[in-house]
């Protein structure tokens, strides 16, 4: 329960998050929306749990000994998660967003210095004493060649 509770509000963040990226705005201007947005709607079902699980917690009664220490251990784990996915959740979206951008960067630089290498290695293509093989050898290498370059970075 407390597993999909925390991962519910992530999820409703993020995607809240994504939605207005798209729309434009910044990863730390739509992760700070998201949250202000997305806050009732998170403690609305945080605290449906909670409520849900505080009379374990605070029972009296017949067998209420064995029940109580189930319903602290909920009701903590729920206020310690709620607490841990306000804050870390966008901590971690942003970490990832600066990663991503970091990585795309360095794939782009690096696509462009595989295409300016492969064009100073290129020499035109002599007809006369090309045959058919190699010239089929060469049209297949050849988008290999940049599958590679982009994929793997530096390696061109």
């Amino acid at each position: 329960m407390l597993v999909g509770i925390v991962k519910k509000n992530a999820i409703m963040m993020i995607d809240f998050a994504i939605s207005r990226r798209q729309v434009g705005l910044g990863a730390e201007a739509a992760i700070k929306e998201a949250c202000v947005l997305r806050f009732r709607p998170i403690m609305m079902t945080t605290f449906a749990a909670i409520f849900g699980t505080l009379r374990f917690a605070l029972g009296t009664g017949a067998g209420a000994e064995l029940r109580q220490p189930l319903g602290v251990a909920v009701v903590g784990g729920l206020v310690l998660s709620q607490l841990l996915t306000l804050y870390i959740t966008p901590v971690i979206y942003l970490y990832l967003d600066r990663i991503d951008r970091q990585l795309k960067r360095r794939l782009e630089r690096s696509s462009k210095r595989c295409r300016s290498r492969r064009r100073s290695r290129r020499s035109p293509p002599s007809i006369a004493t090309e045959d058919s093989r190699s010239a089929f050898v060469r049209a297949v290498a050849s988008p290999m060649e940049e599958r590679t370059c982009v994929a793997f970075g530096t390696f061109c």
